[in-house]
């Protein structure tokens, strides 16, 4: 009963924003993304009748607090749908850095939710499998179905799940990730959400915007899809700066990048920054550009990768296993 997983990280395109439920995660809306490759996290789990507790490591470092509360919601829901008790042995880890925007909890809990899944037995599609990975992080369910990938609300596993979304798009971009650390504070951003003087017209417009958002995907248009990528980031801020603890996560390298990115775009360069609740930014463009804007990134004195479409959650071979 051991299996190992691997998923990509996300970059959300029309992000969510609130829980109606903290418990299960559910969202206050939609919410589409793009998976981003090759960075990564891989997990592996074994579960043991003869295990005396869970152990639950990630990145080398065994895991407590509510780091340990949202990974065992994970375990309990698989053990709950394979109708046994056993403790397991969890071990995690990413290869691209963590905490600073770039989507580690959703690969991290995606790659979880497989890995769980697979070794408790269950045979179960990558959406009935988002929704396991939403209970750790709602970014995480979009983060199993892969590439473009829309969240849908709800108020159970029914309905709130995850299904990608077929797009020529995801062969020509390419997202230039420019790392700005600054920890930030997700979780805590989505539980004040509702009480900003913002959120209600954030909610007015969502709706509209994932439509359009999804029209734009299925033409492959690519300057009218990241055009309202890089909108929705400004609409994600106003409402975050705007609660009751006026979070502020973007640094002076963030604006720098937003400005250069402004620049090239006047010079008639296809590009576009998007930000998730995080200073690091995610710069994106096609391949034909993707140098170019890479130069004008690292000229900044900030660490960039270049980073491709990353298609869904995988069950990887037992030789890849982290023990």
């Amino acid at each position: 009963m051991k299996a190992t997983a691997k998923a990509h990280p996300i970059q959300g395109l029309v992000k969510y924003h609130g829980m109606r439920d903290e418990e299960l995660r559910l969202p206050y809306h939609d919410s589409i993304s793009v998976c981003t490759a090759p960075s990564h996290s891989k997990t592996t789990a074994e579960f043991a009748p003869d295990r005396e507790a869970d152990v639950y490591v990630i990145d080398g470092e065994e895991v407590d607090g509510r780091g340990a509360e949202r990974v065992k919601s994970v375990v309990d829901h698989v053990r709950e749908l394979a109708g046994f008790d056993h403790r397991v042995r969890f071990e995690s880890e990413n290869d691209f850095p963590t905490n600073i925007g770039f989507g580690s909890s959703s690969s991290g809990f995606a790659a979880a939710a497989v890995a769980l899944c697979t070794a408790a037995g269950l045979d179960m599609t990558r959406p009935e499998m988002s929704t396991v990975a939403r209970r750790g992080s709602s970014s995480a369910a979009r983060a199993v179905t892969g590439a473009f990938s829309h969240l849908h609300t709800g108020l159970d596993d029914v309905d709130c799940r995850s299904e990608r979304i077929e797009t020529d798009l995801e062969d020509d971009l390419r997202i230039v990730a420019a790392e700005i650390p600054a920890f930030k504070h997700t979780e805590e951003a989505h539980k004040e959400a509702a009480d900003s003087h913002m959120f209600e017209a954030r909610m007015a417009h969502i709706h509209g915007q994932i439509s359009e958002m999804r029209h734009a995907l299925r033409e492959a248009d690519f300057e009218d899809a990241f055009e309202l990528a890089e909108h929705d980031s400004l609409s994600l801020a106003a409402t975050t700066m705007t609660g009751p603890a006026g979070w502020v996560y973007w640094e002076p390298e963030t604006l720098e990048v937003f400005q250069t990115v402004r620049d090239l775009r006047e010079e008639g360069v296809p590009v576009y920054f998007s930000t998730d609740t995080g200073a690091s930014v995610y710069v994106n463009t096609t391949e034909e550009y993707v140098d170019h804007v890479e130069s004008a990134i690292a000229a900044l004195g900030i660490p960039t990768r270049v980073w491709e479409v990353g298609g869904p959650a995988t069950v990887l071979d037992e030789s890849e296993a982290l023990f």
